[in-house]
């Protein structure tokens, strides 16, 4: 900002004009933001203070908003430093799942728990996904800039890093965008298992992190066994099936695209494509044609989204999971197994667990096992309640996974 005298312009008129002038311009950035973060901001602010032309009144303010300024870069920078002493400690609580060739998937750092609920970090490989979880993404820039800058340096082996802002109006900014490398990683390998990734596929990156017990259940259980994975996305709880020696697992979901993400997962593990066997449809119709056509499984996997509504059908965790569970349930063999997966944030532990004991009171069902989310999806405190959070006890998270024997009727 240029303060100088005009050809033609009386010195009054002018020292005016400069007053209103520099007014407007305290006005436009007497809050906090991006702009005060700035070194050449507070020169010119100091410019304005000391400028003789103008008024005492403008230059108490001028001196004010450099108060701002000042106290705002102080605030940014001690939460920078705060941010790199969580990641820190975020990184000691997991120094076991680091395996040596980079190749693994898991939750880094879980603000909600771990001391910022802005921000989310979950590593792929050498891939490293930033989530914003501000519910004014803007809210949530220092803590993903700050996590940016510390990552890298701290994790020298990182070659890409995405950043994904959660309540973007944008589902490009909610997919997400690279920002760091020049290209993020397409596979993990967990428990000897390969898995081909999307990470910019969804809002997600392609694979559930808090559901690596039951890919690990499934790999040690169903050898010789048929599996249905119903909701399969991407496939990753039948491919573990599959990797067990499961002798038939169909994929089955409404999105073609999610499925040939399954099945390059089949086939960087080498195993044979059976083109039947990924079935993009409607859950609805495609659960009564195998009815009609008496197919049974041995293992069927149920983990619809929180709510889903098409022509054939509505899917609603907190009111009508019990019929999902139905509508399923006469495909299953005896003695099978049914894996049902709630992850609603607002439906308590209690409430699913009463669900469930509800539909066992026949004795049809029976809970053979809760299983927990890995410890570090959670973060290295146990979740609390909130207005939004329901608390998920008996259960160690909002993801409420149920193991359930199935027995049918003679």
């Amino acid at each position: 900002m240029q303060f100088r005298l005009q050809p033609g312009v009386d010195r009054q008129t002018e020292k005016l004009g400069i007053n209103q002038l520099v007014m407007r311009f305290l006005l436009r950035h007497r809050k906090p933001s991006e702009s005060l973060y700035s070194l050449l901001f507070l020169h010119e602010l100091t410019r304005i203070s000391n400028h003789k032309m103008l008024t005492s009144e403008i230059k108490i303010f001028a001196a004010w908003v450099r108060f701002l300024a000042c106290s705002s870069m102080m605030t940014t920078t001690m939460k920078s430093e705060r941010i790199e002493t969580l990641l820190e400690n975020a990184i000691a609580f997991r120094a076991a799942l680091f395996d040596e060739r980079h190749e693994t998937a898991f939750r880094l750092f879980n603000g909600f728990t771990e001391g910022n609920p802005n921000l989310v970090v979950d590593l792929y490989g050498k891939t490293i996904v930033l989530h914003n979880y501000a519910d004014q993404p803007a809210n949530g820039f220092a803590a993903v800039r700050a996590a940016q800058e510390f990552l890298p340096s701290r994790l020298p082996w990182i070659q890409a890093i995405i950043v994904k802002t959660r309540n973007s109006p944008s589902s490009e900014e909610k997919r997400g965008s690279l920002v760091y490398g020049t290209a993020a990683d397409r596979k993990i390998r967990e428990n000897g298992v390969w898995y081909a990734i999307d990470p910019m596929l969804n809002r997600d990156a392609s694979f559930y992190l808090d559901t690596r017990n039951v890919r690990q259940w499934a790999k040690e259980n169903l050898a010789g066994k048929t599996v249905l994975n119903t909701f399969a996305y991407t496939g990753s709880l039948g491919v573990a099936a599959q990797a067990g020696g499961a002798t038939r697992v169909v994929q089955l979901d409404l999105n073609r695209n999610f499925l040939n993400v399954a099945k390059t997962s089949y086939t960087l593990n080498g195993f044979p494509i059976n083109k039947k066997d990924f079935q993009a449809g409607d859950f609805w119709p495609q659960i009564n044609r195998m009815k009609a056509a008496e197919e049974r499984f041995d293992c069927v996997f149920l983990d619809p989204p929180i709510y889903s509504a098409t022509k054939k059908g509505v899917v609603n965790l907190a009111d009508s999971y019990t019929r999902v569970i139905n509508k399923v349930r006469p495909l299953i063999n005896n003695d099978g197994h049914l894996v049902a997966i709630n992850n609603a944030l607002f439906y308590s532990g209690a409430d699913y667990l009463e669900q469930i004991n509800a539909l066992c009171e026949d004795g049809y069902l029976t809970i053979a096992e809760i299983i927990p989310v890995p410890a570090d999806f959670i973060g290295n405190a146990p979740p609390q309640p909130t207005s939004s959070v329901a608390d998920p006890a008996p259960f160690n998270h909002s993801t409420k996974i149920v193991l359930l024997k199935v027995r049918r009727k003679a």
